[in-house]
């Protein structure tokens, strides 16, 4: 089991940055990869980025060169920089973490950019 706590999200103007934290407990050293999504309401959760054990990342070509993933393990902590924010990025930004085939997500973090 692992348990995921977001935080960080707020309110910001258009063009302007935020930088989310996810904290991680448990089982934390049995985690594979974590990543970033977000869910408008109504719509399908979206896949942003992730980041391996190994410290591979990926990116959703919606955020590419905009946000950037990154980790601290030693404070078992999993970030997301996000630069250049628009309103159309305005979502409940969700923290996960794969542990072979089950996800663990955390409560959600909201972010409002206004224009």
């Amino acid at each position: 089991q692992v348990q995921l706590v977001e935080s960080g999200g707020g309110l910001v103007q258009a063009g302007g940055s935020l930088r989310l934290s996810c904290t991680a407990s448990g089982s934390i050293f049995s985690i594979n990869v974590m990543g970033w999504y977000r869910q408008v309401r109504g719509k399908q959760r979206e896949f942003l980025a992730f980041i391996t054990g190994g410290g591979t990342t990926n990116y959703a070509e919606s955020v590419k060169g905009r946000f950037t993933i990154s980790r601290d393990s030693a404070k078992s902590t999993l970030y997301l920089q996000m630069n250049s924010l628009k309103p159309e990025d305005t979502a409940v930004y969700y923290c996960n973490a794969l542990i072979k085939l089950n996800n663990y997500w955390g409560q959600g973090t909201q972010v409002t950019v206004s224009s």
